[in-house]
């Protein structure tokens, strides 16, 4: 007995340092070249719209695949698509590390995306494989939550230290050896037999709709206000509708959807991914980007200050994550905490609000570890609530939908509160769009039972 409680902790053990490192990786290469662009524009001579393709390239790779990729998962096994997708990613990152060109970075950043859009589902999912439903699992969701938010904060940091002290270059080489790391601790999950293939197929009709409306509604949220590219943004979305209707009436057909059935009628399942995508509105990419210019363009911060300067909200978030947030989670209902982490939260949304200047303790220190402490109790709960009681053979769906939602929230967020600062001309109302999206984060789960009660829904059945 203790033999098999041994190999069975080593398997959580590897399971869990293998999914932290392969999302930390994925998640800090959507910022890690955020600081380094104006290096790589002079460097490889680009103009200032190639420039930008070189971030997004990587947002459209990886948002237009996420659901299909997720699915993968159930149909070829954890371990072995994870391998496959981060040696795939690894690859790209050296290309793009040694391209002599811009079009060779950009189509390198884009299969990096594509890369990625296996690679984050998968890591999840090995969680849920290696962990039983439990505190054990809870702990792990924590643990990669924790990675997950703290990726932002560290790319931009990464970044920036790189950046000035070696080259462009290494934002993407670093990739190399963490990422061979990676598949050799895959290969070895794969030989231990964690992930079975499974009588599951993936529809390829519904792939290539899947794939075409959310590359079309990513691009046209990400350059939505943008004069050279209004007409082209204009044509991408309506695209985009189409595509998703398409999509919606080819998948109640198909015998084989992307979104089983059984999630797509639970009531914890679909409230809880519309909760991570308000989430995500603030938390995923708008809290960061508005933070990062508001610092150097109105605080007068270099890049490598601006990205110290994020050392608080990360450290908080990580703080409450890892060791207040699993505890809580034993005595109180997910939409408790949830709510309360909204309720920490917002406040430090309207002091960065009111306070566009000062010294940094009040303009940047308090909001963020205000922030920090909500984030670490609202996103973890929500994690869970979307994932506990799923079927074996839908693990993979169920993580790809969060990860999706959690994407699009990130990027519909942004688009918003690009619009709305814009048409303030004040990135105040920016951070005031996205306190509303969080409360409205308290109303959608509300009613929503305790995460160890969501089981019944989603376990039986096809």
């Amino acid at each position: 007995m203790r033999i098999r409680k041994a190999a069975a902790t080593s398997l959580q053990r590897l399971g869990l340092w293998t999914s932290c490192v392969a999302q930390l990786v994925v998640v800090l290469d959507i910022s890690v070249v955020n600081v380094a662009l104006p290096s790589i524009q002079a460097d490889l001579d680009l103009g200032r719209v190639s420039t930008s393709w070189v971030a997004m390239a990587y947002s459209l790779g990886f948002a237009g695949v996420l659901l299909v990729g997720a699915r993968l998962a159930d149909v070829v096994g954890t371990a072995r698509l994870l391998a496959w997708s981060i040696g795939a990613f690894t690859l790209a990152s050296a290309v793009g590390g040694l391209a002599p060109e811009g079009w060779v970075l950009i189509a390198a950043r884009a299969a990096q995306g594509i890369s990625a859009a296996a690679v984050s589902p998968a890591t999840f999912t090995l969680l849920t494989t290696t962990h039983a439903e439990g505190p054990h699992r809870t702990r792990a969701i924590a643990v990669w939550t924790a990675v997950s938010l703290a990726g932002g904060g560290i790319g931009n940091i990464a970044s920036g230290l790189l950046t000035d002290l070696i080259s462009w270059r290494a934002t993407l080489l670093i990739n190399l050896p963490i990422g061979v790391g990676v598949v050799i601790a895959a290969l070895a999950l794969h030989r231990r037999a964690v992930d079975e293939r499974r009588r599951v197929r993936i529809d390829l009709v519904g792939a290539i709709f899947a794939t075409g409306a959310f590359g079309c509604a990513t691009y046209a949220l990400s350059t939505i206000g943008e004069q050279a590219t209004g007409q082209l943004s204009a044509v991408t979305g309506l695209a985009a509708v189409a595509l998703f209707a398409l999509l919606a009436v080819q998948q109640r057909r198909s015998p084989h959807k992307l979104v089983p059935g059984l999630l797509a009628r639970s009531r914890p399942v679909v409230l809880g991914n519309i909760a991570i995508a308000l989430t995500g509105a603030c938390f995923q990419v708008g809290l960061w980007y508005f933070l990062t210019y508001r610092m150097q363009t109105q605080l007068g911060y270099s890049p490598i200050q601006a990205g110290l300067a994020f050392l608080p909200l990360t450290a908080s978030m990580l703080a409450v994550n890892l060791v207040v947030t699993p505890r809580l989670m034993k005595r109180y209902a997910c939409s408790s905490l949830i709510a309360l982490g909204v309720v920490i939260a917002v406040p430090g949304l309207l002091l960065l609000t009111v306070l566009g200047h000062g010294s940094f303790a009040l303009a940047i220190l308090v909001p963020s570890v205000v922030l920090g402490i909500g984030g670490g109790l609202l996103n973890t709960p929500l994690a869970t609530l979307v994932t506990t009681g799923v079927r074996a053979e839908h693990a993979g769906a169920a993580s790809g939908l969060m990860n999706t939602a959690k994407q699009f929230g990130g990027a519909i967020g942004l688009a918003a509160a690009t619009t709305v600062a814009g048409a303030a001309g004040t990135d105040r109302a920016a951070f005031a769009l996205m306190a509303v999206a969080l409360l409205a984060v308290i109303a959608v789960t509300t009613g929503v039972p305790k995460c160890s009660d969501v089981r019944n829904p989603v376990a039986g059945g096809r």
